[in-house]
Formats: structure tokens, sequence, C-alpha cells
């Protein structure tokens, strides 16, 4: 059996990446978005709503799907290759019909139409995900090589943003950059490939097998891309592109802290499919268990954080220009819980147990109340309204998620629901709110509330001997004493 990286490794590899997926946009959106104002950074937003449709039907669910396969059969090389190949044939037929359709939509619609170099250029993502087959990476847990290439693709398109963008006019460059830092990593993930998986394969592709699951993946991918791109395209055809771009400022911020709350998630997947594919239950129970407990640790106080101070974020990511953007980040900051949960519930624990059909119920009934209530709610509320959708959507699909698991969670969930993460967040939040009365710059006071807000919650956490907390700064003080031994070892040597 091949060596597994540790969970910690993974775990840390992807919490850098996760810091570089904040760190560019804190960098890049800030002055972006003076410069190209809710108009322009609106049309970026919608364009990237279509395309993600047609992206999501060139990939056929292969993202998710392609991870559990591959982490299955990860041990025996012959059977990873052919595995690969075939999902790699199926992306590539699915991507080829994908881009006529898009040809075909973008040609007849004039809206569309009329910004068609921008949806051009945004869909150049179809053929990036292609050939950067991310779901083979994440399978064989390679975070530290996804890592390094994806800082470095940020790092060159920080650059290429300050030398290029300086009109509102370039919101089209803009487009292109964001692409660059998000996918161009996916042709040194074409050509190192060769590294992971043999060239050639054995046997007759039998792409059949595939089928039946892939269906259900892309299922579950419709319903899920419904419900979290409706908003903006439906912003974009029943109010304007100021409005989408209003949206767009607080969805940013829910992005962005979204990242932290999944980076454990994240690296679960492949493990979790392994551990049941050999019978390792318990395993299985303790690390999920863990994986849940970790989402209301640090979703709960960054819910409530930025909904007490949404104004500012606001203020200093986008400027004035977005004050409208301020309710509507309040009201979609749960999602940060929700999202969490459902992230572990449905793709960590369903999908690997085999019950993903589980998850595509729960996906479509969120995406038929967020169709609904986005039709009731836009025309009079615009971006609230969206958010308002949202929200509602996020919360069905946790309630149905947990119904069946509620065996398998319920013993956690009245664990984690104690009272001491309600009571940390809540002296986090009086140790800070009353700085919203003092006339400090936006920065300055996110600085100093921020500082006062989590210092206390993780004060009041390590107090009450809150077992993840103590097993994260456990494991932080170990990592430290292992990396000064070794030092000490090699000087002695």
């Amino acid at each position: 059996m091949k060596r597994q990286t540790s969970l910690t490794t993974n775990f840390i590899m992807n919490t850098f990446l996760t810091i570089s997926s904040f760190i560019f946009p804190l960098i890049t959106f800030p002055y972006v978005s003076r410069i190209l104002l809710p108009v322009g950074i609106g049309k970026i937003s919608f364009a990237t709503s279509i395309v993600t449709y047609f992206s999501m039907l060139a990939q056929l669910g292969i993202p998710t799907y392609g991870i559990r396969a591959c982490a299955r059969v990860r041990d025996n090389s012959e059977e990873l290759t052919s595995t690969v190949h075939e999902l790699f044939v199926i992306n590539l037929i699915m991507s080829l019909f994908s881009y006529i359709i898009f040809f075909l939509v973008v040609r007849v619609t004039p809206k569309l139409w009329q910004e068609r170099f921008l949806f051009f250029v945004i869909s150049s993502t179809i053929f990036f995900n292609l050939i950067g087959m991310e779901w083979l990476y994440k399978a064989l847990e390679q975070y530290t090589y996804i890592t390094i290439r994806s800082v470095f693709f940020k790092f060159v398109a920080i650059i290429a943003m300050f030398l290029l963008v300086h009109e509102q006019s370039d919101y089209i460059f803009y487009s292109a950059i964001s692409i660059f830092a998000a996918s161009a990593s996916g042709i040194l993930n074409f050509f190192n490939v060769h590294k992971l998986i043999a060239k050639k394969r054995n046997h007759p592709y039998n792409l059949h097998r595939h089928m039946k699951p892939v269906l259900i993946f892309f299922a579950m991918s419709c319903a899920t891309t419904v419900y979290t791109n409706l908003d903006t395209v439906m912003l974009g055809f029943l109010q304007s592109d100021t409005e989408v771009g209003l949206y767009n400022a607080a969805v940013k911020v829910k992005t962005i802290l979204l990242g932290f709350v999944t980076s454990l998630g994240t690296v679960l997947l492949p493990r979790v499919s392994y551990y049941l594919e050999n019978n390792m239950v318990e395993e299985f129970r303790r690390i999920t268990a863990k994986a849940m407990h970790f989402v209301f640790l640090l979703a709960g106080p960054l819910c409530i954080y930025f909904m007490i101070f949404a104004e500012e974020s606001i203020l200093f990511l986008a400027g004035s220009a977005y004050s409208g953007a301020v309710l509507s980040m309040q009201i979609i900051m749960p999602t940060l819980i929700l999202v969490g949960l459902t992230n572990i519930m449905g793709i960590q624990m369903l999908v690997p147990m085999g019950k993903e059909i589980y998850v595509l119920y729960s996906e479509i009934v969120g995406a038929c109340l967020d169709l609904i209530l986005n039709m009731i709610l836009i025309p009079f509320y615009g971006a609230a309204g969206a958010a308002i959708g949202t929200l509602v959507a996020e919360t069905a699909v946790l309630l149905i998620q947990f119904y069946f698991l509620k065996t398998e969670v319920w013993e956690t969930y009245r664990e984690i629901c104690s009272g001491t993460l309600a009571g940390a967040v809540l002296a986090g939040a009086l140790a800070s709110i009353w700085m919203k009365y003092m006339n400090w710059r936006p920065f300055f006071l996110l600085l100093v509330s921020s500082v006062s807000f989590f210092g206390i919650y993780f004060i009041f956490l390590l107090i009450r001997r809150d077992t993840v907390m103590i097993g994260i700064l456990d494991r932080i003080l170990k990592n430290k004493y292992t990396f000064f031994s070794s030092l000490a070892d090699r000087k002695t040597k």
C-alpha cells in the first residue's frame, strides 16, 4: 500500500491554498472594484454565472465522482490509469458538446452577444478544467503540489492586474487575469500527469461503468449550480448590472470566508472514501465528527462578526459605491455555517457511503425553493431578495441531509451545541461591538475589532477546554517541537 500523506499535512497545505485564495481577492478586489464600479463587476459576475452552467455540463459530475473513484483504486496503478483515461475521455466529449451549445446560445441571445468577447474569454475555464484533471490530484492527496503551483499563478496574476487594469473598460482584462489565476495551473497538471499514471492503458475503454454514478453526480452538480448561480443570473435579467455588482460584493466576502470553513472538508473526501472502501468505519466516524465540530468552531464566529461589521467590510473591500450591498451581506452570512455543514454531511459523508442520491434530493429541493423565491423577491428587493432565496435554499438542503444522517450525526450535534461555542461567540461580540460607534476608518476598525472579537473567542474556548480547540493547539505545539528538534539534530550531526 502506498504511504498516505498525513491529514495534518494535507490540511496545512490546503490552508495555505485557502489563504492564497483569500489574499488574491483581498489585494485585487479593493483596487478593481473602485475602477470597474458595480457596473463592470456586475458584467463579469453575470457572464461567469452563465458560463458556469456550460462548465457544469462539460464536467458532468466528474470533479466529485473522479475523486471518489480514483481514491478507491489509488493503490492499484493499472486500475487507476484505466479510471483516469476513461474519465478524461468522457470529459473531453462533453466539453466539445458544451462548447457547441455555448456558442449557439451566445449567438442567438442579444444580451450575451453584446458582451461576446467577455463570454468567450470566461469560457476558457471549460478547457482548463478539462486538461487540469484536478480530481486526480485531489484523489491522490497531492496538496503540496496543488498549493505551490496555485500560489505561483496567483502571484503572477496580481502583478498582471496592476499592469493591465486601469480603466472601467478594462473589465475583460480583469476577467482574463482572474481565470489565469484560478485555472491556468491546469496546463501544468496536464503535462505532469504522466508522473501519476501510465500514458497508455492495457485494456479497452469501458466508459459505460462510469455513466450511472457520473450522471447522479451530474444531477447533483446541476441542482447545486442552479441555486448557487441562479441569483446572479436572475438579477442580470430581472434587474441591472449594477444590482449584480452589489450582490457580487456581498457574495465575494462570503466566498472568501467559506474557503476557510470548508478547508478541512476539502481534504477529507479521498481519505473517508478510502476508509469506507477498507471497512474502517470507526475511523470514518471519528474524522467526520471532528470535521463538523471544526465547521462550528470556525463558521460560527465568522458569521456573527461579519454580520456585525458588514458595513465596514464592504466599505473597506469595495468602497462607498457598494454601500447597497451591506444588507445582502448580512442576510447571506449564516450560509457559512449551513454550507460548511452540508459540505461535510453531503460530500464527505453521504457520497463516500454511496448515498449520493440523498444529496441530490436535498439539492433539488434547494434549487426549486431558490427559483421560486428569486422570482418573487428579486423584482422588488433586488440583491437582498436574492440573498434571502439563497439563505432559505441552503437551510432546506441542511435539514434534508440531516434527516438522512440523523442516526450518524445526532450525538455529534448534541455535543457541539452544548453552549460552549455560543458563549464564546457572545463574549467576542460583546468585546467588539462597541467599536462600531467609534469614528474610526474602516481598515483600523476591522483590525482592532477582529483582534478583540477572535482573541476573546479563542481564550473563552481554551478556558472551557473545548476538545477540538485543545486538539488543534496541541498539534501546533507538537509540530513546533518536532521542527526545532529536527533542527537541533541536524546541527549535532
